[in-house]
């Protein structure tokens, strides 16, 4: 399954966001579950959200975004899906314009263009 390949090559590369998407999953969905990985993706961009609204160095989250912005591009349908729905959608959601900002800057041009298909505007 690659939704289960990319959730646990992304959990093995990124233990400490792993650490707080795993937080933000038990509060709203229970215990993370690699048969309920898409949901997960949820989850960690809610995660990197929290870490906007604190002002955390989005420097902290450029290798996220690059595996990522690397397995939609690489990936198949389930996978490019699951970026698309489950983490890009949900990225910025009830995040400040201006906390947004240096995030947007350096998210990768694949997903600014799925965030934008969606929401149909930047998050600024």
């Amino acid at each position: 399954m690659p939704v289960l390949e990319m959730y646990n090559k992304a959990r093995d590369r990124f233990p400490e966001v792993t650490g707080l998407a795993d937080k933000e999953h038990l509060r709203n969905w229970g215990e993370p579950d690699p048969e309920f990985a898409y949901s997960w993706f949820e989850s960690l961009a809610n995660a990197i959200n929290k870490q906007m609204v604190k002002g955390t160095s989005p420097q902290e989250y450029t290798g996220v975004f690059q595996f990522l912005s690397s397995e939609y591009s690489e990936g198949d349908s389930e996978a490019r899906n699951c970026i698309d729905v489950a983490f890009t959608e949900n990225l910025f959601w009830q995040v400040s314009p201006e906390q947004a900002a240096p995030y947007w800057s350096m998210l990768p041009a694949n997903l600014k263009d799925l965030y934008i298909g969606f929401h149909r505007k930047p998050p600024l």
